[in-house]
């Protein structure tokens, strides 16, 4: 898929990328979780605990942009709002998560208050 800003993404929640993986496999998605960057672990997790206590379960690796590893301070161990190809066949780093997000054109920090502005912007 030509990831060009005419092709609209499927929003989608970490719950249903982790239940049901193979239904999102190959398509534009819009995902919104608790991003970590870090040197082998670039993972979005459902939650902060989820991070905090190595519940690998709940979260899918992320191929990290340059854009957003240089923006990493902002977006790092913060709700992010993520837009990228989901793959559920690569599963990451050492093949222990529940798929991968490549190919990502939009990263941004994400605050409560956001509730779909700035949707158009990207990383």
């Amino acid at each position: 898929m030509k990831l060009t800003e005419s092709v609209k993404p499927v929003d989608v929640t970490l719950v249903q990328l982790i239940a049901s993986p193979e239904r999102f496999d190959g398509k534009l998605i819009r995902v919104i979780g608790f991003l970590e960057i870090t040197f082998e672990g670039n993972v979005l997790y459902l939650h902060r605990e989820d991070y905090e206590n190595a519940i690998l379960g709940n979260g899918i690796w992320v191929n990290v942009t340059p854009e957003m590893f240089e923006n990493s301070k902002s977006l790092s161990r913060s709700y992010v709002l993520l837009e990228g190809i989901f793959s559920a066949i690569d599963r990451g780093h050492q093949a222990v998560w529940s798929g991968t997000l490549k190919h990502i054109r939009r990263a941004e920090f994400w605050r409560a208050g956001n509730k779909g502005a700035n949707r158009e912007e990207s990383c």
